[in-house]
């Protein structure tokens, strides 16, 4: 009992803090804290593409942004213009989602990993009024069938070469703008800032609807989570993803350098980390897989976050690379919703997820819409400031999805006695491959697609590396067999249609499928008693059968 009342009297003092926290006031957008940080910290380091050299000062980043709002309001883009944009890491995206944001439009960030066909339905389904999109990807966007009408080629900008259908090369443009005619800053707290795509369980991606609040909420909330302040942060990601987008303003708060790859590599992870003498970073699995190297101890890392890390490696993980990590929870949908106070030692290795972040309010629910006593499991609800305002045009998901003003997660949790929450599976029908969510109905949405495949379905398989494998169950058409339609058909077939991750690893054929009432495939018929998923499937990276 004496444990438990100290637990709860740090925790009553941590949510004290956040209450005071809460309680600050916010700039009033993403591009006043930037010009704040600009007037503040001038020639100090922002962004720093280490792998090509291209580094921005403040001072230089509020210019570069003002151009580039300058140059795309000449376009005639405005307050709720939705813009994709389909970069690789490079200063032009974080420019250019800053410059959409003091512009009040709205980004619409695209995987650079996805084929025509996913482009085609992301670019449709925002109704993209304008395109910003690398050279690189031009073979993809030329093979785009159907294009949202407002999107034409005087609104679609080229970056680093041609592209087909683009009037407009990014650098030209920017270069040639004038800042002076800008208007006064449009874009503001609760004003929409990016459509951003998450895998769900409907077949296909959606996109979250989240203010500039969800940003600024995010930097402020994740910094003060680490008790620290940092002048080196690593981002190792894909700027569409969320996380780079928290990051920077985060960096923004202290004046802090943020330090971007080109393409994430974990074999380079702790090179970078050694070489930038960097502090705190988002660090996944798949670095600890790597071998080690006797310099890993030996760095200036300070805070690591982690994201379902497994338990048992966690200890080791803090040893070996001589750094607090910590479990955080959150989601497109919500942001940063749980996380393990770094005082709370006595939880490394745990599994656990920690408390309530600052401006989230959490509870565990039944299936009868009730609360579950502790300890039971339940799905997580989650309220707050800052969160989506809902998926875009998705009515049917946003009625499934909000209940009074609260989000159902659609993860499964337990709270115990000390207030600290663990997730314990998923409702939703996704494969967590190597950071990356997959949603089972677009990869068997496409699998179908195949004339030769009568049914699909696909299973997340363990895995020591990535997390999870995809694993798909095929049921070829009557009278067809594995030798006629052989799994480096398939494959080859969704390669054409899915991003890399999305690609099933292991291809098992099935004869038939059990069905349920709803006339939905029986998955847990399929994993049942199965103890290894893996036997019997052909084996993509192996390149054989197992």
């Amino acid at each position: 009992m004496a444990d438990i009342e100290r637990i709860w009297a740090r925790h009553r003092a941590i949510f004290r803090e956040q209450r005071a926290l809460e309680a600050t006031p916010l700039p009033p957008s993403l591009y006043a804290l930037l010009a704040e940080a600009a007037a503040k910290y001038k020639d100090k380091k922002a962004l720093v593409f280490f792998e090509t050299g291209e580094t921005l000062s403040y001072a230089q980043l509020r210019d570069r942004v003002d151009a580039c709002a300058a140059a795309l309001a000449a376009l005639g883009l405005g307050k709720g213009a939705h813009v994709a944009v389909m970069l690789p890491n490079l200063g032009a995206y974080p420019v250019t989602w800053l410059a959409l944001c003091r512009l009040g439009c709205v980004m619409i960030p695209v995987n650079v990993r996805y084929t025509a066909r996913e482009l085609e339905y992301v670019l449709d389904d925002a109704e993209a009024e304008a395109l910003v999109i690398h050279a690189d990807f031009a073979s993809v966007f030329a093979g785009v069938g159907k294009r949202p009408p407002a999107l034409v080629a005087a609104r679609i900008v080229a970056y680093g070469g041609a592209v087909a259908g683009a009037a407009h090369d990014w650098e030209k443009i920017v270069a040639a703008a004038d800042p002076s005619t800008l208007p006064v800053e449009e874009g503001g707290l609760d004003d929409p800032s990016n459509i951003q795509y998450t895998s769900g369980t409907t077949g296909f991606p959606k996109g979250c609807v989240v203010p500039q609040r969800f940003w600024l909420l995010m930097a402020r909330t994740v910094l003060y989570q680490t008790r620290k302040s940092f002048q080196r942060l690593l981002i190792a990601q894909y700027f569409f993803y969320i996380d780079p987008m928290f990051i920077v303003p985060m960096a923004f708060l202290d004046g802090a350098a943020v330090y971007l790859c080109s393409a994430p590599r974990n074999a380079r992870f702790m090179a970078w980390v050694r070489a930038h003498a960097l502090e705190c970073c988002l660090m996944f699995e798949p670095v600890f897989k790597q071998p080690e190297h006797p310099l890993d101890g030996q760095s200036g890392l300070r805070h690591a976050f982690t994201f379902g890390l497994t338990k048992e490696n966690h200890a080791p993980l803090e040893k070996r690379f001589n750094v607090t990590a910590r479990e955080m929870y959150g989601m497109t949908e919500n942001g940063t919703c749980l996380y393990m106070p770094p005082e709370d030692t006595h939880m490394v290795g745990s599994g656990s997820c920690g408390i309530p972040s600052a401006h989230r309010e959490v509870k565990i629910m039944g299936e009868d819409g009730l609360p579950v006593p502790t300890g039971d499991v339940g799905e997580l609800w989650t309220r707050g400031p800052g969160q989506m305002y809902g998926y875009y045009k998705k009515d049917e998901a946003n009625r499934d999805s909000f209940r009074d003003g609260w989000f159902r997660t659609g993860d499964l949790f337990r709270v115990d006695a000390d207030g600290y929450y663990t997730i314990v599976g998923r409702l939703k029908e996704m494969v967590r491959r190597g950071g990356e969510n997959v949603a089972a109905r677009e990869v068997e949405a496409v699998l179908r697609t195949m004339a030769e495949i009568k049914e699909a379905a696909v299973v997340p398989v363990p895995d020591p590396v990535m997390g999870e494998e995809v694993k798909a169950y095929v049921q070829l058409q009557a009278g067809l067999t594995k030798e006629q339609v052989g799994p480096e058909r398939i494959l080859a077939h969704c390669e054409e249609n899915l991003a890399k991750f999305k690609v099933p690893r292991f291809i098992e054929y099935r004869d038939s499928f059990g069905y349920t009432a709803s006339d939905r495939v029986e998955k847990k018929a399929l994993v049942a008693g199965v103890v290894d998923l893996r036997a019997n499937s052909y084996d993509k990276f192996e390149k054989r059968w197992r």
